[in-house]
């Protein structure tokens, strides 16, 4: 753990059922708001430095202040409930993946109703990825297929279909063509959006591949794995370049790593990653050693689902009991 343990430590506010931000750092009467989700928080994401959107076991989508806890937006149009929602940054636009089969796009400015369809997949869709100029989307889905959209007309411009493929997450690789793709078949996949053909597979894990990040400089990606009673349950660095194996493994959960993401660099850190877990804890590890520097376990909370990084110091986890959770690194 060495020099940098003594620099992490967590600082921890939520977003309650009630709608206060609920601090559990330094003392303070909480602000009322109205709650972003009425059920389980199911996907988190950064859509600005000051901005996440996220999608709940309510069918909602909701634009929040994560500074604030308010909600700024809610888009109500799934019939089902939402299991991704993504944005490229700095961007107007978001999207929505539900288990009604269909992604949806918002305008974060825009009406109420959604500004584009995306139906197509035969069953939930379970993952998610928008190009960094918001032009394309790549889907995927328990039906075993990832598809690509334009985002402009909805025109669905290919779809691939893998045995057994079913897909957990999507992320797309930042300034390049690749998306990273985790499935149920414990692979971790490369496509090639030109021609939405598979580019590499990374050698098979022991369980299901639960989530993928890709880090800011498109080198690595990151996977997380299913597990039980600490069998399984780690995260996994690939290096995109040299894809011959793992680079490095972070093991110390006690069940399922829900959801794995690169921390941005800060000025007194080495490079780190998080990750969450069925187990109601969040971890932070040294991206080069896999030693773990920090651990919070957030009481209550029931399994973590989603993690969100939106700056050197601030992560967003959704919780399936307490809400969205601001973690102050």
């Amino acid at each position: 753990m060495g020099k940098l343990q003594s620099k992490i430590s967590f600082h921890t506010s939520k977003y309650r059922a009630d709608g206060s931000v609920g601090q559990t750092g330094p003392a303070g009467a909480p602000q009322q708001h109205s709650p972003a989700h009425t059920d389980a928080v199911t996907s988190v994401a950064a859509l600005r430095p000051d901005l996440c959107v996220s999608g709940g076991r309510d069918k909602s989508v909701a634009v929040s202040s994560w500074r604030s806890g308010a909600a700024l937006r809610r888009f109500i149009g799934h019939e089902r409930e939402v299991t991704k929602v993504t944005s490229a940054l700095d961007s107007n636009r978001v999207f929505s993946a539900s288990r009604d089969k269909t992604v949806m796009m918002w305008e974060l400015h825009g009406a109420s109703e959604p500004s584009q369809h995306f139906p197509g997949h035969d069953l939930v869709v379970t993952g998610l990825a928008v190009s960094p100029d918001a032009s394309q989307l790549c889907t995927g889905s328990r039906d075993n297929t990832v598809c690509k959209w334009d985002t402009e007309t909805g025109e669905c411009l290919g779809r691939a279909a893998i045995s057994r493929n079913l897909v957990t997450h999507l992320c797309w690789v930042p300034g390049e063509p690749y998306v990273i793709q985790t499935s149920e078949d414990k692979t971790t996949r490369v496509w090639d959006s030109r021609e939405l053909q598979v580019a590499h597979t990374f050698p098979a894990k022991q369980h299901i591949q639960t989530c993928c990040d890709v880090s800011q400089d498109g080198r690595y990606c990151l996977s997380s794995s299913s597990g039980c009673a600490g069998h399984g349950a780690e995260a996994t660095l690939w290096d995109l370049r040299q894809t011959r194996g793992r680079v490095c493994e972070y093991k110390g959960h006690f069940q399922t790593t829900t959801s794995c993401v690169f921390l941005p660099r800060g000025p007194a850190l080495a490079p780190s990653i998080a990750t969450s877990s069925s187990d109601s804890t969040v971890k932070v590890w040294d991206q080069d050693t896999a030693a773990c520097l920090a651990t919070l376990h957030l009481e209550g909370s029931g399994p973590l689902v989603s993690l969100a990084a939106c700056d050197s110091s601030t992560l967003l986890c959704a919780s399936s009991n307490s809400g969205i959770h601001v973690l102050r690194v």
